[in-house]
């Protein structure tokens, strides 16, 4: 087995490899380029039914604006931050889950999970969440 460096180094060039042949998939459903049963969309973001979901309820809350992840120097995107947040909320009132709880997600690079370089909200609910994740 490889040594998680070298794991880690491998999946990062592939993945940049991937992303500059086919384009980030996010920007393509934003652009209607690919498949996404799409939830709400406005000016600033777009939400969708994640393609693999982990619970009843799983969805993505992503800007329109590129951005790659939480380490992309957000200086003056705190208004967008908190309406994908807004947006997130009341999508899971409307799927029946606000009251009984719902799990917001951010993964910010490779070792935390992120497969899709397009910051992006993961909202999940409609099961009991356990804890520690992962």
């Amino acid at each position: 087995m490889l040594p998680f460096a070298v794991r880690k180094f491998l999946y990062k060039g592939c993945q940049r490899v991937v992303t500059r042949m086919v384009g980030c998939v996010f920007c393509r459903i934003i652009a209607r380029q690919a498949k996404a049963t799409i939830l709400y969309e406005d000016d600033q973001c777009v939400a969708f039914e994640d393609v693999h979901p982990q619970a009843p309820v799983h969805f993505l809350v992503i800007p329109r604006k590129h951005i790659t992840s939480l380490n992309a120097g957000l200086s003056g995107e705190e208004l967008l931050l908190g309406h994908l947040l807004q947006v997130a909320s009341r999508l899971a009132k409307e799927k029946g889950i606000d009251g009984t709880g719902f799990r917001a997600v951010i993964n910010t690079n490779a070792e935390a999970g992120q497969t899709v370089f397009h910051l992006h909200v993961h909202i999940l609910g409609g099961r009991i969440m356990r804890w520690p994740p992962g």
